[in-house]
This record gives C-alpha cells, sequence and structure tokens, in this order.
C-alpha cells in the first residue's frame, strides 16, 4: 500500500513540474500580448478540457511534456506579403514546411496581426522559452530548500544501527549470511565480539571518538589484531575487545560504479545510525551547483547511457546501473520504492523531495539543449535572429526579417521523433527491468 502510495504521489509531482513549467511558458507570453490559443499538460487524447477568455486549459492522457499554443510561431517566408504563406520552395520537405506555414497563418484571426509571437522582440521571445526551464530551477531550489534547510543532511554518528553479520568477501561483499545463518569467510570482528544495535562506540584503542569520521579514520588506520574499544550500552559503560580484520574491497564512484581498483583496510563491520542535521539556508546555492556540475555530466553522457540500457541490460541481462536513464514510469516507481522502504520518516521524505528536485533540475538542463523543439532550441533560433539584424545594422543593410524557423520544421520532427523513441525504450526498460535505490 505505502508503494502505491509512493508511486502515485512522485507522478502527482511529475505532472505538476510539467504545468508549472507550461505555466511559466504562458504568464509571459500573456504578458506580452500574444495570443495563447491552448495551454495544455500532456499529449495525445485530452482527457479533460475548459475553455476561460481566448485560451482552452486541458489535460492529456500522456503525461510526459506538455505545451502552450501560440499564435504566429511560424513567421511567413521574407518573399511572402503579409498575411500569406507563398514560397518558392519545391519538393516533399518544401511542401511539408509550406503546410505547416499555411496551418499557422490560419490560426491568426482578424485583429490578431500585432499578437503573433514572431514579431516581439527577441528580447521577450527568449523571456517567453526561458521562463518554462526557469520554472523548473524555482521548483528544483524550493524542494532543495525544504529539505537541506527543513529536513537537513544526514550525519552518521558513533551510535551503532546494526552490525554486519559476515566478514566481506569478493564474491559477498555485503557480508550477508547464507539461509541457515553460516558465514562462509567468518563473523565479523563485530558480530563476533558481541557489538549491538543501539550501542555507542566512545573510544576506540584508548582514543576518545565523537564521530563517526573520526571512528572510521581510527579503524582504516588499524592493523588488523586485537583492539579495545568502549561502549556504552543502556546507560552503563563497558569495554569490548575486537580482532579486526584486514578486507579488500572494490573502490567505487560517485555514481556508485566500480572503478576497477581496490583498497584493503581494517574492518570492525558497524553501520552508524544517522541524525539530521539543518543547514542554512545559504547552503541551498552550493549544494544545488554541485548537483547541477553531477546533472551536466550525466546529460552529456546520456547517449552512453542509453546504448548501455539497451545493450547491457535489456539485452545482456546485466543488473541495471545506478545512474541509468529512468521515464516518468521508473521515477514514480522510485518514489513507491522510497516510500516503501524501511528508512527513517525524515530519511524518507528527504530522498523523496531530492529526487523530485534531482529530476527538475534535469528538466531544466535538458530543455536549455540548443535543438528544436526544445526551449533551447527557440532560443538559440531567437539569439541567431537577433545577432543577424544587429549586424546588418552595423553594415548598413536592411532589416533581414524574422528567422524562418519553418525550415527547421523536418530536423524539429525528427528529434521528436528520436525522443519518442528513446522514451518508449526507457518506458519499456522501467516496467520489465526496473530500477532500485534499495
Amino acid at each position: 500500500m505505502l508503494e502505491v502510495i509512493g508511486i502515485i504521489a512522485f507522478f502527482l509531482i511529475i505532472v505538476a513540474s510539467i504545468a508549472l513549467h507550461e505555466i511559466g511558458h504562458l504568464v509571459p507570453a500573456k504578458a506580452f500580448g500574444v495570443k495563447v490559443t491552448e495551454y495544455m499538460v500532456g499529449f495525445g487524447p485530452t482527457l479533460w478540457s475548459r475553455r476561460k477568455g481566448e485560451t482552452t486549459y486541458g489535460l492529456k492522457a500522456i503525461p510526459v511534456g506538455g505545451y502552450i499554443r501560440m499564435v504566429g510561431m511560424l513567421p511567413p517566408p521574407k518573399d511572402a506579403p503579409e498575411g500569406t504563406a507563398r514560397s518558392l520552395t519545391t519538393g516533399r520537405v518544401g511542401t511539408f514546411v509550406q503546410q505547416a506555414r499555411e496551418q499557422a497563418l490560419e490560426e491568426i484571426e482578424p485583429g490578431d496581426e500585432n499578437r503573433v509571437f514572431y514579431k516581439l522582440p527577441v528580447a521577450k521571445r527568449v523571456i517567453i522559452m526561458l521562463a518554462g526551464p526557469f520554472m523548473n530551477l524555482v521548483i528544483a531550489f524550493v524542494l532543495f530548500a525544504g529539505v537541506l534547510v527543513g529536513i537537513g543532511l544526514p550525519e552518521p554518528t558513533t551510535q551503532v544501527n546494526s552490525v554486519v553479520a559476515c566478514a566481506p568477501s569478493t564474491t559477498n561483499p555485503a557480508g550477508t549470511a547464507t539461509p541457515d545463518g553460516a558465514c562462509p569467510d567468518g563473523p565479523t570482528p563485530a558480530a563476533a565480539a558481541g557489538l549491538q544495535a543501539g550501542d555507542v562506540i566512545t573510544r576506540f584503542a584508548s582514543v576518545a571518538v565523537s564521530d563517526w569520521e573520526e571512528l572510521s579514520g581510527l579503524i582504516r588506520a588499524a592493523p588488523p589484531g586485537p583492539v579495545a574499544i568502549a561502549i556504552e550500552r543502556g546507560g552503563i559503560e563497558q569495554t569490548l575487545t575486537v580482532d579486526l580484520i584486514d578486507i579488500t574491497r572494490p573502490v567505487v564512484d560517485e555514481a556508485g560504479r566500480d572503478t576497477g581498483e581496490t583498497v584493503t583496510t581494517a574492518f570492525l563491520g558497524v553501520r552508524p545510525d544517522f541524525i539530521y542535521v539543518s543547514q542554512p539556508l545559504s547552503s541551498v546555492p552550493a549544494e544545488m551547483w554541485n548537483l547541477t556540475e553531477r546533472s551536466a555530466v550525466a546529460l552529456v553522457g546520456l547517449p552512453v547511457r542509453l546504448y548501455e540500457l539497451v545493450t547491457d541490460t535489456l539485452i545482456g541481462g546485466e543488473e541495471r546501473s545506478i545512474d541509468s536513464p529512468v521515464s516518468v514510469v521508473g521515477a514514480s516507481r522510485l518514489g513507491g520504492d522510497i516510500v516503501a522502504s524501511g528508512e527513517s520518516g525524515p530519511a524518507k521524505i528527504a530522498i523523496f523531495l531530492s529526487l523530485a528536485a534531482s529530476l527538475n533540475l534535469f528538466l531544466f538542463l535538458f530543455n536549455l539543449l540548443p535543438i528544436l523543439p526544445l526551449d533551447g532550441g527557440h532560443v538559440a533560433g531567437a539569439l541567431y535572429e537577433g545577432l543577424r539584424r544587429r549586424v546588418a545594422r552595423i553594415r548598413g543593410r536592411p532589416d533581414p526579417g524574422p528567422v524562418d524557423v519553418a525550415r527547421m520544421l523536418p530536423v524539429a520532427y525528427v528529434m521528436a521523433m528520436v525522443l519518442i523513441v528513446v522514451g518508449g525504450v526507457v518506458i519499456f526498460a522501467d516496467l520489465v527491468r526496473p530500477l532500485s535505490l534499495f
């Protein structure tokens, strides 16, 4: 039941993020006088709609995006009189572009001639197109602020949360016991010495410890063999002797991938309890910048991750990588996993909101890509138009007019098809080989 609640809750967050993204476009468009005929969340068949003024607001069946329809997105060609779509271009592509222009002109009703998108100054067009991604950035900031300030960051303590039963090995890195409770490589030093969940480690080899980082550093630096540790159990202090062992473990990167390197250190075998420490609001921009850098790297590596998803996971049958791309379906399932997990209440909320914030931050960056039909493609076109007009003024030449965006429609439709295919592959992977955080 908790998993279903989590799936529904995260799905609603995704839909809300899409809706707010489109509101980001809608508000400045209306403020600048552009006629907006449609505001839609989703694609495909319309589930619900209502007309208010000159705009129809609605919800469609496939919630993988949204759009607003602004009158005059496609300017007439330079050789055509105002209000016509005449073009001398021939061929299949030319016919397709011509039909798109004619359809765009049909949306312009009498009196709307000065309310078309393409007649806006370049700066206003850029504001309209950037306002959608900017809304995702604002959502990410608010969610991260809620996590960092309202809940805080988890910090490990010297209190034992659980004791690892078995000594880890290359074939059993988690130190899991067999079904009959046996440990193939023997128990961990902590288990053999009788450490228990709830114990608070206060001293290690006569050195007083107050935080987990200090304790784990002492453990890693210690040689294998017996060492005395002081603990507090039920308000009573006592000393235990543990026989540390050396283990060799793989080194992983920030994404959890095996780097191929190993490190050998002393091992005790306890997992710490965590407390959540509230952070100042001033820490939010720095945390967001760090995540933005990681998201940008993930965006650049997206084609590789997609290739690995198909070849390694769907075809090769390997485990799905933690940095594998996910769809609306996969992200919602992750939300369900978080809510249904055994983590504490604050941990569930923090992970849930952080995932939603990361999704919005990624959408912000993805929509800035300078390719149509993404917002960044429209921004690039507007900036190119502004640059071209400025160069013409400097050279004393006539105004070259609006950039003929219609000529890029075949590219936009090809990219849209690519995005649809990629989305279908990722959704299929999320259904047959879902990603899990736990």
